[in-house]
């Protein structure tokens, strides 16, 4: 294990980078180890970029005033926390003034500015691989980017208090800090499909259908599907491409194991659930 090959380091060989006025908020080092990005509370702003092999500063973006933001290249409020994609290609700023700022990491020249958050924006972080951005606020919301894009995606609501951290790697989903909440959350941000109808089967189950053609049965008190019958209604040629059959409808028999299901597949199909709702077993097709 690494922990077992850990030396302490010589004191003579930490480096002291010299620049801000005022305490340093965060900093984050290029994926090739060759620079480190680093903002403050200096006057308005000032980030900076260093060369880590010879502590030189490479470039220095000024602020402004508050409301100068798109005249000026710089934030007009603190920076709280910046990221930057694993290509080493996008640095992602974010301010207590609500605003993202993207920048090119290699010029230090601002490409976008992203508006959309309530309140100021605390963490920052790219999936690694992708230039998708996730943002964590203390509005309490987590919002997805496409840097590439210039593009917002979505907003993931659930926290209580306002974030205060969050952190992604490569798979679809980031973690969050909830601060005061208490609670230390994961997302699973879906890349795509889309769930299109539901059921309720009795007080404790219901059933859904998807674009994917799956047909899934859920415990409300459970956050995965307790059954799943993929490709619910068989594939279908779609421009020379085999497709699920997307699911348009579904239905239950109140109180009872019995569900129906409806697509374009010129069939409504009947379903019973099995013991527990943890099974899907097809019973009948019915022509239409």
């Amino acid at each position: 294990p690494l922990s077992l090959q850990v030396q302490p380091p010589d004191p003579a060989d930490i480096r002291v980078l010299r620049g801000h006025q005022l305490p340093v908020t965060c900093l984050v080092i290029s994926p090739d180890d060759r620079f480190i990005f680093s903002a403050s509370k200096d006057g308005a702003l000032i980030k900076c970029k260093w060369e880590v092999e010879s502590g030189k500063r490479l470039c220095v973006v000024p602020g402004g005033k508050k409301g100068t933001e798109e005249r000026h290249m710089g934030h007009a409020s603190h920076v709280l926390c910046m990221a930057i994609s694993s290509d080493g290609k996008y640095l992602a700023t974010g301010d207590r003034n609500k605003l993202i700022m993207i920048w090119d990491a290699a010029t230090c020249k601002r490409l976008h500015i992203f508006t959309g958050h309530r309140d100021a924006v605390s963490g920052l972080s790219f999936r690694k691989g992708t230039h998708q951005l996730y943002s964590a606020s203390h509005d309490r919301c987590v919002k997805v980017w496409d840097v590439a894009e210039n593009a917002y995606v979505e907003t993931l609501f659930g926290h209580q208090d306002v974030i205060t951290g969050l952190d992604s790697l490569s798979r679809e989903c980031c973690v969050t800090a909830g601060g005061r909440d208490g609670t230390v959350r994961l997302w699973k941000i879906p890349e795509e499909g889309s769930i299109d109808c539901i059921q309720l089967i009795n007080e404790e189950h219901m059933v859904s259908g998807a674009d994917d053609g799956s047909v899934a049965l859920w415990g409300l008190t459970k956050k995965k599907p307790l059954a799943l019958a993929q490709q619910a209604h068989g594939m279908q040629d779609a421009q020379g491409l085999q497709q699920p059959y997307w699911i348009s409808a579904v239905a239950a028999l109140r109180n009872s194991d019995l569900l129906a299901t409806g697509s374009h597949s010129a069939s409504v199909k009947l379903w019973k659930c099995g013991e527990g709702f943890r099974k899907l077993e097809p019973l009948w097709d019915i022509p239409l």
